[in-house]
């Protein structure tokens, strides 16, 4: 789907319409560039945007598939970017990634969105209202596309923080339970925001230290600032990934401790039990000569020395906390 195609002048809107060539020619002609967005577009609608604005094949060929790493790549005349969007449903602890691809040309910036992800409606709206970083032109489109995708990274990660400060609350709390599923299945999903956030480092260093080309001095400072948050962001990922593996052992060291208290319980249980089957089991014998047989409160005496061990035996469990 085609979400709109407008035409900048001197950072003010001129000119929409679906014409992308007479677009990009009275770009050429004015100075100005097209901005063109695309939501998972038909084969048709992005083949005739490409066909337009002459796409490099190998760039087409990357966009199509919908699947690649965070990069960028220089062609002749073109600059091709790939960053991830990252979508959270806190109700789930569930991570959703999407893909924006970016086609930027010396008057043009085609935008193609794939999947869910960071909500981009109000970036050409913002931009509008400031001419005077519009009219950087199209690299200036691809920082605020980009500054927004990287805020969002942060809200996600904080949306973490929050998921493995309740799980920590669970985990070190009285219940019996254990949580080492529900770890692993969230580890899992910082795991994927890692590979969402952390590849695009590289693309947006070398925008930062000017190694790429036509890239405005007037927006240097601002990409050197998302460098500087989105690294910031990895770091919050890597320590998310590092606390959830502390988090899963601490589980883990849990269960083992609670079992061992279970084992302390039945051996001090199966303690107790000992002497008066020891007893039972000797004055059960069928010997006729046994000592004590023939007295006449042996049985009494019998079972006040089982009571009384058995006493001794429950107040020495109890003080070691066995029982």
């Amino acid at each position: 789907m085609i979400i709109d195609s407008v035409l900048y002048v001197e950072g003010k809107k001129v000119e929409a319409g679906d014409d992308y060539l007479i677009l990009l020619k009275h770009a050429q002609e004015m100075k100005g560039f097209v901005w063109i967005g695309l939501a998972d577009p038909t084969q048709e609608e992005f083949d005739h945007v490409a066909k337009c604005l002459q796409f490099h094949p190998l760039a087409v060929e990357d966009s199509l598939t919908a699947l690649q790493h965070p990069k960028i790549e220089e062609y002749e005349g073109q600059h091709f970017l790939v960053a991830k969007t990252v979508f959270f449903k806190e109700a789930l602890n569930d991570v959703y990634t999407g893909e924006l691809i970016f086609f930027v040309g010396e008057h043009y910036v085609v935008i193609v969105r794939h999947g869910e992800g960071t909500p981009l409606k109000t970036v050409r709206h913002d931009l509008e209202v400031h001419p005077n970083r519009l009219k950087e032109g199209p690299w200036a489109v691809v920082h605020a596309v980009l500054d927004r995708v990287i805020d969002e990274y942060t809200k996600i990660a904080l949306q973490f923080d929050k998921a493995i400060q309740n799980l920590e609350a669970k985990v070190f709390g009285d219940s019996r339970s254990t949580y080492s599923q529900e770890i692993y299945f969230l580890k899992r999903e910082v795991i994927e925001y890692r590979h969402a956030v952390e590849p695009l480092v590289f693309p947006v260093q070398k925008l930062a230290l000017e190694t790429v080309q036509n890239t405005p001095k007037n927006l240097l400072p601002f990409f050197r600032d998302l460098d500087d948050h989105l690294k910031r962001a990895c770091d919050s990922a890597a320590g998310l990934d590092s606390l959830l593996t502390t988090v899963l052992q601490a589980d883990l060291a849990h269960v083992q401790l609670r079992q061992n208290d279970d084992m302390r319980r039945i051996s001090a249980w199966v303690g107790l039990a000992a002497v008066p089957t020891m007893v039972a089991g000797i004055y059960g014998m069928n010997f006729e000569n046994m000592p004590e047989l023939k007295w006449k409160y042996g049985y009494f005496i019998l079972l006040g020395s089982v009571a009384l061990f058995s006493s001794i035996l429950f107040t020495v469990f109890k003080k070691s906390k066995w029982l």
